[in-house]
This record gives C-alpha cells, structure tokens and sequence, in this order.
C-alpha cells in the first residue's frame, strides 16, 4: 500500500488498514472460484509454479490459489494483516506461504522466478510505474501479472448500496472534509487504464476478464465488510463508530425488514504477460 502525502486523505496512509485485519479476512466477500480458476488456466500455471502475490492482506489471494503452486511469497505493508494470513494459513492447513513484512515496491525478490504475480484489489495504491518495472524483473519469461478487483459495497448501484455510501459520506466528513481517496494521485484505475499502463511497460497479451456471482448480504456482514475499508475502520471513527453502526443497521432495515440484501458481486481481472 502506498504512502500518503500531507495532504491526502487518511484512507492513503500506510497505515491506513491498521486494526482492519481480522474483519478484512472475515467479511471479505471472496473471489469467484470461476475467476480464480479462468486466472490459473490463462496464466498457464504448471506444478512446479510459484506466486508472488503483492499487498496481500491477510492471503485473501494467496491463499485461495495456493493449493496451484509450489510455493507462494505474499507481501504486505501492514504487520497485522501477515498475522492474521499467517493465523489463517495454519487454521487451513497451509504450508507453502512464505509471508513477507514491507512495501510491496520495496522487495527484495529474486529475478526471473515467479510464474504469476497478483495484486488484489490494491494495485490503485501503489506506484504503479515501479511495481510494473519490479515485475517484469521478477516474472520469468513467459510469466503473468494479474490485477485483481471488484466493485465495492460502497460504489453499489442498489437503493440500499446508496444509503450506506451517504450514511458512510456524512459520518466520516470530519475525517475526509474533501472526501476519501479513491486511488493513489495518478493512479490507473479502471481495467482500461490499467491495462495501458501494463502495455506501455512492455507486457503482452493484455487482456481484462468479468465475473459475477450472487451474493447475500446480512446487516453483521455489511457492518463487518464497512469496518475492514480504509475510509469506515473502527479505528478511524473511534467513538463515532457505534452511532455510525446504529444508523447503518436502522436505515437499512427501513429498505427490507428481513435484514437480507442480495446482489450480484462483480469482480474482474486484468492480466499482462512477459515477453519470452
């Protein structure tokens, strides 16, 4: 995750997930295994494989494709989200992570190694032009960099998706008087200008992929997906969070009294290919 300046919002900061971690893992809505499987398939992925997966939080990539590789480096800024991967790793069974405490611009990985790099859902944090240059020395030839997203609970299109993104705008307007962040300055974002970016850099095949899979929320798990974000954490609302809660929980009951509110997740991925 990237370093905010002075006067950028909190959502920037390096420490911006501080304290997130083990609502990150819990309420994380997870990637379709469709995608993953599509990502596996296109990357060409062999027994003997390994994985370099960038601003891993706590393995929410890492660890749903590490039964495909061999071995699998998973990187991340925040000391938080490695325990609680680490914590989870163990929980599962799986022992073929090797965790890793840092900037994911600043590692220090061997060259031509990695079958496929990943960034989930963080590659509009970090100084792009750097993470591409590090990867094309990372990835052996022939080898992929895939960015990973979805779109998030608070850009839904719902009625009730609106609500909480108002709700969420209102109660952090202390914290963000200009408004949160949506990317590092600069950043690309959409798969579009992402996939550019990895063209200019000197990848082939560059290619975006889209899935959806339904999904069902309930009022514990949007609460508990809010409080894993940079912008609506416990730790940056402080006290206000339980009044922030009790508004989310009511106004959300006013659009469905059952407390169940579905809708069909989208997630995507673009991925860019080495030369040989």
């Amino acid at each position: 995750m990237g370093v905010a300046k002075m006067d950028e919002p909190p959502n920037l900061s390096a420490d911006a997930f501080a304290g997130t971690a083990e609502v990150y893992l819990r309420y994380r809505p997870p990637y379709p295994r469709a995608l993953l499987t599509d990502l596996i398939e296109r990357a060409g992925v062999r027994g003997d494989a390994r994985l370099l997966d960038l601003a891993c939080g706590p393995g929410r990539v890492a660890l749903a494709l590490a039964a495909a590789f061999e071995s699998v480096w998973a990187v991340d800024l925040e000391p938080e989200m490695i325990e609680a991967g680490r914590r989870e790793a163990a929980r599962l069974g799986v022992g073929n992570l090797t965790w890793v405490v840092g900037p994911a611009e600043d590692l220090a990985a061997p060259s031509g190694v990695f079958d496929l790099i990943t960034i989930g859902e963080a590659f509009h944090r970090l100084d792009q032009p750097r993470i591409l240059e590090n990867a094309m020395r990372w990835l052996r030839p022939g080898g992929c960099l895939a960015s990973l997203g979805g779109v998030g609970l608070l850009n839904g299109a719902e009625p009730w998706q609106i609500t909480i993104a108002d709700i969420a705008r209102r109660r952090t307007a202390r914290a963000f008087p200009r408004g949160w962040a949506a990317s590092r300055p600069g950043a690309a974002v959409s798969p579009e200008q992402q996939a550019q970016l990895m063209r200019e850099a000197g990848f082939e095949a560059v290619a975006s992929h889209r899935f959806s899979t339904p999904h069902e929320w309930t009022l514990e798990t949007i609460v508990g997906y809010l409080e894993s974000t940079s912008v609506c954490s416990r730790r940056l609302l402080g006290e206000a969070f339980e009044g922030f809660e009790q508004e989310l929980r009511a106004a959300l009951l006013d659009h469905d009294v059952t407390g169940r509110y579905r809708e069909d997740l989208a997630f995507g991925f673009t991925i860019a290919r080495k030369p040989q």
